[in-house]
C-alpha cells in the first residue's frame, strides 16, 4: 500500500482493450486541466461519477484497467447497477478517484500532492505495477489492491463506521485486527506472538494503514487471488491464510465481517473485464440531495421539494413524506445513531446521525 495522508454522470461506450479485457468505458481528454492538482493529467475515465486520471504516457489500456477494476469492485455482480448505492454516493460526495503515474514520485506526482486538498484520495497507482492480464496477482498488478484501498478508505469507512473504522476499539474491523496480530500494537512490535497470522512489519505503517492493509488482505484471500503455492510463499512473512479455507478456518470475526451481506463488500475477483450485458447501457449519474448539517443529532435541513424516502444502512425505510417547501426540515432526533441514504426525486445523500 502507497500510504496519502462536480458530480459527472456516467456514458458507457464500448472500447476493447486487449484480445483479453473487454471493457464498457472509454478515455476521454481531462475535463479538469485547469486544476493546479490535476493538471498534469491528459487521460481521463468517469466510474459511475467516480474518476481516473492518468498522465499521456501511461498506455490507454492500463487506464481502462483500472477503470475496470474499480466498477468490478463497485458493481461486483456486473449487471451495470452499483451494488450499495450508499458507498457510490459516499465515494461520488468525496470526488473519489484514482490517479495513474508513470513512475513514483515524478513531476505529475509531485504536483498533484503539492495542491490537491480534497477527501477523496487514499492511494494511487504507478503505471509500472499495472498488468492487466494478471488483474491483482501479487508482485504483478497492484491495481485491485489500490483501489481497493480507495474505496474502503474513502467510502466504506465513512458509512460504515462501526464496521470498518480504523481507529483502536473502534470498529469490527480494528477487533478482529487485533486478533489476527496476536494483541494490540499501536505500533510495530520487535517480534509478533506466535499465534499471530497478520504480521505486517512496515514500520512507516501505523495503526490506521494496518488496519486497511488487513481489509485488503482479508477481502483478496476470500477471493481467491492468493490461492497458489508461489503466492502463498511470497506472502507468508505478512499474510498466512491465503486461501478462502483457511481464512475461514483462522479469521473467524474478520471472515464474518467481510462477508456479512448488510456491507455488500466484493465477493467475486475482479478479472479486468467489466461490460454488462447489454451494449446500450443507459446513463446512470448520481445527483447529490442539498442538506444541513451533515452530520447531526437534532433537525437536518434538505434544500428539496418532493417525495422524500430516508432509509438505513441496509435498506430498511425509516421515513417517507411529501415535502413542498423550499427548505424542509427534518427531525432525526430518535434515529438510531448510524447511516442513512436520504432519497428526493432520483437524487440521492448519505446522511450520518450522532
Amino acid at each position: 500500500m502507497k500510504k496519502l495522508s462536480s458530480i459527472v454522470a456516467l456514458g458507457l461506450l464500448i472500447a476493447t482493450t486487449s484480445a483479453q479485457n473487454n471493457v464498457c468505458f472509454t478515455v476521454v481528454s481531462n475535463p479538469n486541466s485547469s486544476d493546479p492538482a490535476l493538471s498534469s493529467f491528459t487521460k481521463y475515465v468517469d466510474v459511475f461519477g467516480c474518476s481516473v486520471y492518468a498522465e499521456s504516457s501511461v498506455p490507454d489500456e492500463k487506464v481502462l484497467h483500472a477503470a475496470a477494476i474499480w466498477a468490478e469492485l463497485i458493481d461486483n455482480d456486473e449487471d451495470g447497477i452499483v451494488d450499495d448505492p450508499a458507498l457510490l454516493a459516499e465515494l461520488v460526495a468525496n470526488e473519489a478517484m484514482m490517479p495513474v503515474f508513470a513512475a513514483d514520485e515524478n513531476p505529475a506526482m509531485l504536483a498533484f500532492f503539492n495542491n490537491y486538498n480534497g477527501n477523496g484520495v487514499a492511494a494511487v497507482l504507478w503505471q509500472t505495477e499495472m498488468n492487466p492480464s494478471t488483474p491483482g496477482y501479487w508482485g504483478s498488478d497492484a491495481t485491485v489492491e489500490e483501489v481497493m484501498h480507495t474505496i474502503n478508505g474513502v467510502g466504506h469507512v465513512n458509512i460504515y463506521p462501526a464496521a470498518f473504522d480504523f481507529s483502536p476499539n473502534s470498529s469490527l474491523l480494528s477487533a478482529a485486527m487485533d486478533v489476527a496480530r496476536g494483541g494490540q500494537f499501536l505500533s510495530i512490535p520487535s517480534s509478533y506472538p506466535s499465534a499471530a497470522w497478520y504480521h505486517y512489519d512496515d514500520a512507516t505503517c501505523d495503526y490506521g494503514c494496518m488496519a486497511i492493509e488487513y481489509l485488503y488482505w482479508m477481502t483478496v484471500t476470500n477471493m481467491g487471488i492468493l490461492n497458489d503455492t508461489p503466492t502463498c510463499n511470497g506472502i507468508a512473512n505478512e499474510w498466512e491464510p491465503c486461501s478462502p479455507a483457511l481464512l475461514q478456518s483462522m479469521d473467524l470475526l474478520g471472515h464474518a465481517l467481510i462477508t456479512n451481506p448488510a456491507y455488500k463488500l466484493p465477493q467475486n475477483a475482479p478479472d479486468g473485464n467489466y461490460c454488462p450485458p447489454s451494449l446500450h447501457i443507459e446513463e446512470q449519474g448520481i445527483n447529490v440531495v442539498k442538506f444541513y448539517p451533515n452530520p447531526s443529532n437534532e433537525i437536518v435541513f434538505i434544500e428539496e421539494h418532493g417525495f422524500i424516502t430516508i432509509t438505513d444502512s441496509v435498506g430498511k425505510q425509516i421515513l417517507s413524506k411529501q415535502i413542498s417547501a423550499d427548505t424542509n426540515a427534518i427531525n432525526v432526533s430518535k434515529f438510531p445513531k448510524g447511516t442513512y441514504i436520504i432519497s428526493v426525486n432520483g437524487k440521492s445523500g448519505v446522511f450520518i446521525k450522532n
